[in-house]
């Protein structure tokens, strides 16, 4: 894959990990997806819907997955996922290595063609789930899930932010390859 040089690529990591601090760390109580309490929470959806954020997320989740052979589409649980899709494959454009785009329900649809994938033609091509942050890994492998259910074969797991909180080793205990470009150390948080 063709991506932007280092030196940019660092620019806009440090700008990313500085609108995270500045705007998308939150401090109280607060429980999370996975039902785990945290005094912190990392509201990556407030800048992965910002038009700030989303072309550097998307250069950055691009650079990240550059790597992984063969893969043809990115995508993962909806909501979360969505936007981060959406940036990686305008970005794999401009890169000269187009990646589509894919959306994996919560559930079946239960009307239409009942399809839990939307989006790009996953049966039997080499994906990557993307995620904001993870925690346990569990919207993750609910993503795999259903992917490999769909017949894809997912090979990775890209996060903006690791937790640093057990994902990755739930991620590596599925078969995955687990990437994560910004972690707490980069934020200044301690793992909870």
């Amino acid at each position: 894959m063709t991506v932007a040089s280092s030196a940019a690529l660092e620019a806009d990591r440090q700008a990313l990990i500085g609108l995270i601090k500045d705007e998308a760390v939150f401090h109280g109580d607060f429980v999370l997806s996975s039902g785990k309490k945290a005094s912190y929470y990392v509201d990556m959806r407030k800048l992965t819907l910002d038009h700030r954020a989303a072309p550097a997320i998307g250069r950055i989740m691009l650079d990240l997955i550059r790597d992984v052979d063969g893969i043809i589409a990115v995508g993962g649980l909806t909501l979360g996922a969505d936007p981060i899709a959406n940036a990686v494959m305008h970005e794999s454009v401009g890169a000269g290595t187009p990646l589509d785009a894919f959306v994996v329900r919560k559930e079946p649809k239960d009307h239409g063609r009942g399809r839990q994938i939307e989006g790009a033609d996953v049966e039997g091509k080499r994906v990557v789930v993307v995620e904001d942050t993870s925690t346990t890994g569990q919207s993750a492998l609910k993503a795999v899930e259903a992917l490999r259910r769909a017949g894809a074969e997912p090979v990775a797991v890209a996060v903006i932010v690791d937790r640093k909180t057990g994902a990755q080793a739930a991620v590596e205990a599925e078969g995955l390859q687990w990437l994560a470009a910004i972690d707490l150390d980069d934020l200044g948080l301690a793992p909870q």
